[in-house]
């Protein structure tokens, strides 16, 4: 009778074991799924980031100024339209945070701009925009972060997340 409880205990314990290690490899095959194109859309952040400074090249004030530079534009324009659409529709969510709290999970703080109408903390200029994949970041923010000459009041700090 001893010996039936205790083969009884362990096979109960190997089908949990083999239940969590199923639930495992759901886990990794989906993520492996989701996060498989990581790697690429890194890549491609350059894309958004030179069809962004061809735009911006051109001052608003300048840009009827030769029709040929206009009909340019509008096609650079609708060029960065598109590639906006594809990437939200491969769910790479672009992070412009002006104005929000300095997160150091997904801003990189370039330098502190003092004198500005945003709370102390806050991201008061975006320098480069950041990139999150699902729920992964792809490129942090580049920011700069509002300082107040007299320390004013800082937004409530974000948790630093330390798991690996």
């Amino acid at each position: 009778r001893q010996m039936c409880i205790r083969d009884r205990d362990q096979l109960l314990r190997a089908m949990a074991e083999t239940e969590n290690i199923r639930k495992r490899g759901e886990r990794q095959i989906e993520d492996a799924h989701k996060f498989a194109v990581t790697g690429f859309a890194r890549e491609i952040l350059s894309v958004a980031d030179n069809l962004a400074l061809a735009v911006d090249a051109i001052p608003d004030e300048r840009r009827d100024e030769h029709e040929l530079l206009g009909v340019l534009l509008e096609g650079v324009m609708a060029v960065q339209a598109g590639f906006a659409r594809s990437m939200a529709t491969n769910n790479i969510e672009r992070l412009d945070p002006v104005g929000e709290p300095f997160d150091p999970n997904l801003h990189e703080a370039m330098f502190e701009v003092p004198g500005t109408e945003h709370p102390n903390g806050t991201v008061a200029i975006v320098v480069q925009p950041g990139y999150r994949l699902h729920d992964r970041l792809l490129r942090p923010a580049r920011v700069g972060v509002a300082k107040s000459a007299d320390g004013g009041p800082a937004p409530e700090a974000p948790k630093v997340d330390t798991t690996v």
